[in-house]
């Protein structure tokens, strides 16, 4: 044979076993003839979230109205002037301390002011009634009848009260007297008394203290 033929004939087989080779490495359990398919994206995947936020980052229709003793976080932010973290504090409060039932009871919510309430009015409603309040808000505090003391203490307006009208309220000394006042004059009227509970260094203990002694007009 030839040297000529004998090189042509090498070439060819080299060339035929390297795309041989070729083709075992890239399916090498794939039999002949058989077609190897595509996985599809996971359900779970990156995409899927970006497509699950995007839904429900979309605006509220007219009349959608957001479950805030149900819902969940992510459904809760899509409400006006409440992000993912000022709603992930609601569903903690609400896990904690019971439904709120009503408009006036999510103020109860480090966070939640009467502007926000007033933004989101038209955009909520509850699915459960108002949690039932503390046993220890009960009993009013009562002055000692021998101390010569009026039996109770006048119902102060907590809108109107000065700092010294306050001191005189049980738990409540100078310092609270003064924070309580510093935060009506910083975010505006107090819109329940429930709302005291927003003022730091009043508690539910406080707050049940207190229930029944003071008022919002």
């Amino acid at each position: 044979m030839a040297p000529e033929r004998r090189a042509v004939l090498l070439l060819l087989g080299l060339a035929a076993g390297g795309q041989a080779l070729r083709l075992w490495h890239a399916a090498p359990a794939t039999p002949p003839g058989q077609l190897s398919l595509v996985a599809s994206p996971s359900p779970s995947g990156p995409a899927a979230h970006r497509d699950s936020s995007l839904a429900l980052a979309r605006p509220l229709g007219a009349a959608e109205r957001i479950d805030l003793d149900r819902a969940p976080a992510l459904e809760i932010s899509r409400l006006p002037r409440v992000g993912l973290r000022l709603a992930k504090v609601i569903v903690a409060d609400r896990t904690s301390r019971g439904p709120f039932g009503s408009l006036e009871a999510l103020d109860r919510v480090p966070g939640v002011g009467p502007g926000l309430l007033a933004a989101i009015r038209e955009h909520v409603r509850f699915s459960e009634p108002p949690g039932p309040l503390p046993a220890a808000s009960a009993p009013l505090a009562r002055a000692p009848a021998d101390l010569g003391t009026p039996a109770r203490l006048p119902i102060l307006n907590l809108n109107t009260a000065t700092a010294q009208e306050l001191e005189r309220l049980p738990k409540v000394g100078p310092a609270l007297a003064g924070r309580i006042v510093a935060f009506r004059e910083k975010h505006g009227p107090f819109p329940a008394v429930d709302s005291l509970v927003r003022v730091p260094g009043i508690g539910p203990a406080t707050l049940a203290l207190l229930r029944g002694m003071v008022a919002v007009e």
